[in-house]
């Protein structure tokens, strides 16, 4: 089995005025050990809900959860704590994820003692230390506070806090958003060595296209909690199908004055996610929208090469 995880038609809606929010409505894909799937879209569309929902930190509604062959869906919480060292995440703001009241070694050691790895004080000050030197973090902030750190060094402290269990999957939930493009860069060269000394697998979720090239292996594209696109990265970069992507991609600057990419402009209304009817959700913006794509709603089928998209005229659309 190569896949350390594999997400079956997994659903997560919640209540709304009005009705029902589908946050996440049937996403399939899988990871591989050892390696990264970025996912990508626009605020809103359900990535974060997605990485939450595959560490439970909320109850899915349907669908299955399969970590390394075992179904995690609607385990008890209970027999879930023996997994929960192996899958770890780090949040969006590290800010708001350290507890302002706990030192660098207070944050660090608080999910060893929660798990009682270590008998002696001296056994988990070392582990902490060790953790701190492996994230970049200087040992002179042992007992300082977050609000004493600049961004760069807080997320440090998230990453070793989700390393501090020794896991195998990490949910990276936009990880280097918050940062300047200088830590941004020092923050993922960091996941990219730490993934390969330890053979973690990533999920990367982001709204940046131009991050999530740089450290992926694989992409899902998500657009209001529907994948409509996924395929590997050198793929999607050099193929890329459905509509939505390829606004997605028109949108990054290109360093040049020669070779400008024309950008493609989204017009339309986004669709409710509250009670959507059977159709392509982005059929009001999409600009080769017909009448099928706004009565019924396209499948994610493989158009060759494991490159999969919902778009019912993808095929006349790319001249494949």
């Amino acid at each position: 089995m190569n896949e350390i995880l594999q997400v079956k038609n997994l659903k997560k809606y919640f209540p709304a005025a009005g009705g029902t929010l589908h946050a996440v409505d049937d996403v399939t894909l899988s990871i591989n050990y050892g390696e990264t799937m970025g996912v990508v879209g626009e605020s809103g569309c359900g990535k974060s809900t997605l990485g939450k929902t595959i560490l439970r930190l909320i109850q899915p509604t349907a669908g299955e959860i399969l970590f390394e062959g075992q179904d995690i869906t609607f385990i008890d919480q209970k027999k879930f704590k023996a997994l929960r060292p192996k899958m770890q995440m780090i949040f969006q703001d590290p800010m708001s994820s350290l507890n302002p009241r706990m030192s660098v070694s207070q944050q660090i050691a608080e999910p060893l003692c929660i798990f009682k790895v270590f008998d002696s004080r001296e056994a988990l000050y070392n582990r902490v230390l060790e953790l701190m030197d492996t994230v970049g973090l200087a040992r002179r902030y042992f007992d300082t506070y977050p609000h004493e750190l600049d961004g760069g060094r807080r997320q440090r402290i998230g990453i070793a806090r989700a390393l501090a269990l020794n896991p195998k999957l990490i949910i990276c939930d936009e990880p280097v958003s918050a940062l300047d493009v200088l830590i941004q860069a020092q923050i993922l060269n960091l996941l990219q060595d730490l993934q390969k000394e330890h053979g973690l697998s990533y999920m990367f979720i982001t709204h940046n296209l131009s991050v999530v090239k740089h450290i992926s292996n694989t992409i899902c594209v998500m657009y209001l909690g529907q994948i409509v696109e996924l395929c590997n990265t050198k793929e999607l970069f050099g193929k890329t199908l459905h509509p939505y992507t390829q606004a997605l991609l028109s949108a990054i600057p290109i360093p040049s004055l020669k070779n400008r990419r024309e950008k493609m402009l989204l017009k339309g209304e986004l669709s409710s996610p509250v009670n959507p009817k059977d159709a392509c959700r982005f059929a009001p913006r999409c600009p080769y929208a017909k009448e099928a794509c706004h009565n019924s709603s396209p499948e994610l089928v493989d158009v060759g090469g494991s490159h999969k998209v919902a778009c019912h005229f993808v095929k006349e659309i790319n001249g494949i």
